[in-house]
């Protein structure tokens, strides 16, 4: 047996890793201890790393070990984010729309790394998949996608090989391709597809849309296998791609299952649609991640609104699976369960977020497999995974109807009784934001001026009227979703305050309305200052087995306003990881920061200033010589439109004799 001065402090923090990633193994969420081998560092998205060797004693003392410029020095022959705009997505998860603005919102990379097998693999907004050195940054080898679809913005997925084939990163891209690339090389992976491409945009999908409204920009996930696939889709007009979810063989790209998000004639759902309103109908989509239970070979499938997402007159019903959490067999495809959290969704709420898989332990210590889900609307549910029954209570309460012409909205809502909103779901207008007096009286003069109704959760928009609704269509839970401490119990959610103002008006298109010219963010015009009183943005910590918040604190600063009022939170895009240190890692907020917390309290214990916002989730690993380093994306291009700043991945350490 090794005595203590036989192990260096280095070698006992991998020791105990390796035994934490044995312990995580054998529950069924491998999660090799200095990998993050997948977006959510285990199949179920957790992102709990067991790494120990950053600190909150520590942690003060981090500094940028490297950074990747991720602007090729040529851009020549390479896509940037303007000249793909037409084939990027909105960041509501659907295609382009005519008759919007051209360039997407989220030009920029929201990549989280991969790091296996020594090399970090990323996307970039530049057309060009690299593998990099995770202890210097340096390239490995660079692979140009050709266009003029970009590869999906928020990263790849990796197959380990299965012993006759070799490993290969996965990713799909903006124009509907699903391409696999050998991990070692780069090369375009031979026997997938097409000389390692495989076109997803089949007749069955597009169901006689353009090819153009379809695409990916989140990873794939892999089950064995299979490479299981979500995607991004229209949101308007209504009829459309599907937005079915996917399984190929990640081995050939031969097409093995789908899944319907609108369930067809004879499959369970279809009777929640009007008759001959699910026909062809788009949205409804995984735009988001998608995770999967690996010992009981379930799938987890979050899917978005359906189109037209803020008016349903033309769709009557429940409309399953829109804004619901299905489970499937993974293997098969076939339906297990589901739980709709909006019904008749007009509201765009849409579930994105990866559900995370964890285990839950009730008041009677009976430990049971769950599924935490959140999504736009602020809400968090708590569901047994197997079943889908709620482990934390949910009642159907009363919601206000509709009064636009030929609207008929669902008379109840699904609502946590556990765990109160994570983010603001309602206004008055007495929380008019007073920061400034410029602010308070630029925000009245704009409200009273438009005869803005306020509104709150579930409140349909107005018909004719302008409608403040909170969280909105970009606030509440965003796709970063939530991570999971499992030894304190918590899940970490970041949440955005940041509000819409709409009106439907009539309209001369393919539906009777449309959004009316009063459309936008609830801020004050020309800056980057929401009209509603602080937070603006939050960190929240929830006791997953009562469902009480243990702490919140504003997430981010506003550095525009006088300092005493700054720490206002900021919206934010992307998400937090933890580590069995007792840490909490988080970029996200639009003010350029990168923050550590003590996962415990909430206390803040580091920040360092990027060159641009980091609207991505970052990961932590160990390099060869067992130090742990903590890397995150910042590209800015945040949606109150602060500027493409920089493009690059830094990665930090602590200094040699802090270690």
């Amino acid at each position: 047996m090794l005595g203590r001065s036989a192990m260096s402090p280095r070698r006992l923090v991998l020791a105990s890793a390796l035994l934490s990633g044995a312990l995580w193994a054998g529950a069924g969420l491998a999660a090799p201890a200095g990998e993050w081998q997948t977006y959510g560092h285990d199949k179920g998205g957790q992102r709990h790393s067991p790494l120990r060797q950053i600190t909150p004693a520590n942690v003060a003392s981090l500094k940028p070990a490297w950074t990747y410029h991720m602007r090729p020095e040529s851009t020549a022959t390479a896509g940037t984010p303007d000249a793909n705009a037409e084939a990027q997505r909105s960041a509501e998860g659907g295609a382009p729309v005519p008759g919007r603005a051209g360039r997407s919102r989220f030009a920029g990379s929201q990549v989280t790394p991969l790091v296996v097998g020594g090399r970090m693999f990323i996307t970039t907004p530049y057309g060009r998949v690299v593998a990099l050195d995770p202890a210097t940054g340096k390239e490995l080898w660079v692979t140009p996608i050709p266009g003029p679809g970009q590869p999906s913005l928020r990263g790849v997925e990796y197959w380990p090989g299965d012993g006759k084939l070799a490993p290969r990163i996965v990713f799909g891209t903006r124009d509907g391709r699903l391409i696999a690339l050998d991990a070692a090389t780069g090369h375009f992976a031979q026997g997938f597809g097409t000389s390692g491409v495989v076109d997803m945009k089949t007749p069955e999908v597009l169901q006689g849309a353009a090819a153009r409204f379809y695409g990916m920009t989140s990873p794939p996930i892999v089950f064995g296998n299979l490479v299981i696939t979500g995607s991004a889709v229209q949101e308007f007009p209504p009829r459309g791609a599907a937005g079915d979810v996917r399984a190929w063989d990640v081995r050939t790209g031969r097409l093995l299952w789908t899944f319907h998000s609108v369930p067809r004639p004879g499959e369970p759902g279809h009777d929640t649609w009007e008759p001959g309103s699910a026909d062809k109908r788009s949205g409804v989509n995984a735009w988001g991640f998608l995770t999967v239970d690996q010992a009981r070979g379930i799938v987890y499938m979050p899917f978005g609104a359906p189109a037209f997402d803020r008016y349903g007159g033309d769709r009557k019903g429940d409309n399953l699976y829109g804004t619901s959490l299905v489970a499937a067999d993974a293997r098969t495809g076939k339906y297990l369960w589901h739980f709709q959290v909006v019904h008749h969704d007009i509201w765009d709420n849409d579930l994105q977020a990866p559900p995370l898989l964890f285990d839950w332990t009730g008041k009677d210590g009976r430990k049971r497999p769950a599924v935490a889900v959140v999504s736009k609307n602020g809400l968090l549910f708590v569901l047994d995974r197997v079943t889908g029954k709620p482990l934390l209570p949910v009642a159907e309460r009363p919601v206000p109807a509709s009064q636009v012409p030929g609207e008929q909205t669902a008379p109840t809502q699904p609502m946590p009784l556990a765990t109160p909103p994570l983010a603001r779901t309602g206004f008055s207008l007495a929380e008019i934001a007073d920061l400034t007096p410029e602010l308070k009286q630029g925000c009245t003069d704009w409200i009273t001026k438009n005869a803005m109704k306020p509104g709150a959760l579930y409140v349909p928009v107005g018909f004719n009227e302008v409608t403040i609704s909170f969280p909105g269509l970009q606030g509440g839970a965003n796709w970063g979703g939530a991570t999971f401490d499992p030894a304190r119990g918590l899940l970490l959610v970041n949440t955005s305050d940041l509000g819409q103002v709409t009106a439907l008006v009539p309209s001369t298109g393919p539906l009777p309305y449309e959004r009316g010219p009063v459309s936008g963010r609830f801020k004050l015009e020309g800056t980057r200052l929401l009209c509603q009183a602080p937070p603006w943005g939050r960190l929240s910590a929830v006791d997953v087995r009562t469902g009480a918040i243990r702490w919140q604190v504003p997430l981010g600063v506003t550095d525009e306003l006088p300092e005493a009022v700054r720490l206002t939170g900021r919206p934010n895009i992307g998400g937090a990881i933890t580590t069995a240190s007792g840490l909490t890692f988080i970029g996200a907020s639009d003010d350029s920061r990168f923050r550590a917390y003590e996962t415990a309290t909430g206390k803040l214990l580091w920040e360092t200033r990027l060159g641009a916002a980091a609207h991505a989730t970052p990961i932590t690993y160990t390099d060869v010589g067992g130090r742990q380093l903590v890397a995150i994306t910042a590209t800015g291009g945040s949606f109150l439109d602060s500027p493409l700043a920089s493009d690059t991945i830094t990665a930090f350490a602590l200094p040699e004799d802090r270690k």
